[in-house]
């Protein structure tokens, strides 16, 4: 992997990424190549040092798209608090073969993880979260309809479920229902755009990576 192909802003503090589908953010128990690693890898190889370096946030292994680092210890709790407060907007396209019946609007459920998927509900249960994102929708060709997703809560498998749940999984995504198939590990979920605050500079900044979509 060249990492280099894939980095999309860089500075003294943060690394921003193209993380490709089917590769995980960080290292699991199988010891998978993971984007962590091939970050640390090549900054080993710009310093000629073992560099700090930690994500902010993940994306599921067969989701692609943007990934922010953080080079400094000393920035880490800022970043870390734009996440945890909903500072951070995160945008996403999708694709599926269903479309919605209402081409906009808002998805609100309450988010549950039970084993290795998401289970929504309509009303507030035990150990349940809001899962909340809005979306606009548009054919894109006779078969598939593209999907702009403002996600507004960062929940475990958050879009594929509601997706799912108006009956339209994204193109690839066995787990919650679809039958089309896609790239090999992967789901035509992309995380095309982050903006958050530079926590030295304070200044706005707004991250993006165009879907490449892997249809004919």
């Amino acid at each position: 992997m060249d990492l280099n192909t894939l980095i999309l802003y860089e500075d003294d503090i943060l690394l921003v990424v193209n993380k490709p589908g089917g590769l995980m953010v960080e290292p699991d128990r199988n010891g998978h190549t993971n984007l962590l690693q091939e970050v640390k890898r090549y900054l080993k190889v710009k310093t000629g040092n073992e560099s700090y370096v930690q994500h902010l946030h993940r994306l599921d292994r067969p989701v692609s798209g943007i990934v922010l680092f953080t080079k400094s210890r000393e920035h880490l709790r800022n970043l870390s608090e734009q996440f945890a407060e909903r500072k951070v907007k995160k945008y996403y396209k999708a694709l599926t073969t269903n479309a919605p019946a209402s081409a906009e609007g808002e998805l609100i459920h309450w988010h549950r993880k039970e084993k290795k998927k998401a289970a929504l509900y309509k009303e507030p249960t035990d150990f349940t979260e809001l899962a909340k994102l809005q979306y606009k929708t548009k054919k894109v060709s006779d078969q598939f309809t593209e999907w702009d997703i403002a996600l507004e809560t960062g929940k475990y498998h958050q879009i594929r479920a509601q997706l799912a749940s108006l009956g339209c999984p994204i193109v690839g995504d066995a787990l919650y229902g679809s039958t089309t198939e896609y790239k090999p590990n992967c789901i035509a979920l992309h995380a095309y755009q982050l903006e958050f605050q530079h926590p030295l500079t304070q200044g706005h900044l707004v991250i993006q990576c165009p879907a490449q979509w892997a249809i004919t």
